[in-house]
């Protein structure tokens, strides 16, 4: 075997293609219905329900890391894993806390951006296409659990304080997806930082999109039960991964 078809073996990290856009904006979405479902329908709070879900994530993250090749359905759960434990736990610094959306924004950016940099600095690269190693999946991870965090943060922020509502905050950021994928076509930006800006903003786009299925009418949602928005969710996103069936991403 070359050293790059062991490279190609390792690669435990989707293409990115269409699908897993698709994919990874639903698992957002669920995030915020089944975070919102445990801290707030099942009324355990949101300490209890970050603590929850941090084991969860923590168990999810073991587990793809041990795995000695991708597999579609772990690192989904995975996924799915770091945006509810993002929800909370935002949720727990900007309310609980009272640090704010914007506060709470900032400070998640900060560690992301250090993420990203102590990476950089470690590995020579934040590419997902270099993720073929321990420590390069551990950055990987650390990184997205921080994105989803600050991606719930913002998309509050946005849609309550600064006044946008759930579909205004989703139409803007929707509108920012679509600049960065003409900028991926059209320009010669590098295609990591463009990966990673999309990646964010996955995420408060499913936040807002959440938020709109299950806020109450008055507050511009509608209302609908996060435990069967939740289930149906679970559903569409295990349809897309037999629909789609994603593959490894090319390692080097």
């Amino acid at each position: 075997m070359t050293n790059t078809q062991k490279d190609i073996a390792l690669s435990k990290v989707p293409e990115v293609t269409l699908g897993f856009w698709i994919i990874k904006i639903l698992a957002t979405t669920l995030g915020e219905t089944g975070g919102d479902a445990v801290s707030m329908s099942m009324g355990l709070g949101y300490l209890t329900s970050t603590i929850i879900f941090a084991v969860i994530f923590l168990a999810a993250v073991w587990v793809q890391i041990k795995a000695t090749a991708f597999h579609p359905v772990i690192y989904w759960v995975t996924i799915i894993a770091t945006t509810t434990v993002g929800t909370t736990l935002a949720d727990f610094a900007d309310r609980s806390l009272g640090i704010g959306y914007a506060g709470g924004s900032a400070l998640l950016l900060g560690l992301l951006l250090a993420s990203l940099f102590i990476w950089y600095k470690t590995l020579g690269t934040v590419s997902v296409q270099s993720i073929v190693t321990y420590k390069a999946e551990i950055f990987y991870w650390v990184t997205i659990m921080f994105s989803q965090t600050l991606g719930t943060a913002l998309g509050d922020w946005t849609a309550d304080t600064a006044g946008l509502g759930y579909v205004g905050a989703a139409g803007i950021f929707g509108a920012s997806l679509t600049m960065i994928a003409v900028a991926y076509y059209k320009t010669k930006i590098s295609h990591t930082i463009l990966f990673w800006s999309a990646f964010i903003l996955t995420r408060p786009l499913g936040a807002v999109v959440g938020d709109f299925l299950d806020k109450p009418l008055d507050h511009g949602g509608l209302e609908l039960s996060r435990y069967t928005a939740s289930v149906v969710l679970c559903v569409a996103i295990a349809a897309c991964i037999y629909f789609f069936k994603p593959k490894a991403g090319k390692a080097h």
